[in-house]
């Protein structure tokens, strides 16, 4: 059961973004995440973006890019957020990491049969 107030992490990085031992990042933020019970998490693949560089990254079929952003956003207490941003220092090298006070409505599983 999660309170009414919390906070919205999201953490914008490139999709070819790897961890010292060739994993993906986004993938490597989430199973971190998991493992220090947070609420859950998302990833969310960009179709188009830049960042500081200023270099289009595009799925555009006749335009060929790679590393296209990715975005990954977790929502939890501010207790449990702020055990995850040491590791967010740590791996994120290129990107942005926002924080936002969000008002959590609801939060539940879907039961299975």
């Amino acid at each position: 059961m999660l309170p009414e107030k919390g906070l919205l992490l999201r953490i914008f990085i490139g999709e070819d973004d790897r961890c010292e031992n060739g994993r993906p990042l986004y993938e490597e933020i989430v199973m971190r995440a998991r493992e220090l019970n947070l609420a859950g998490a998302t990833v969310l693949k960009g179709a188009m973006g830049f960042g500081k560089s200023s270099r289009i990254h595009t799925s555009k079929f006749l335009v060929l890019s790679e590393d296209l952003p990715v975005v990954i956003e977790i929502v939890d207490t501010e207790e449990k957020i702020n055990k995850l941003l040491p590791f967010l220092e740590e791996v994120v090298r290129g990107g942005m990491i926002t924080l936002e006070k969000v008002t959590i409505l609801k939060y539940s599983g879907v039961k299975r049969d």
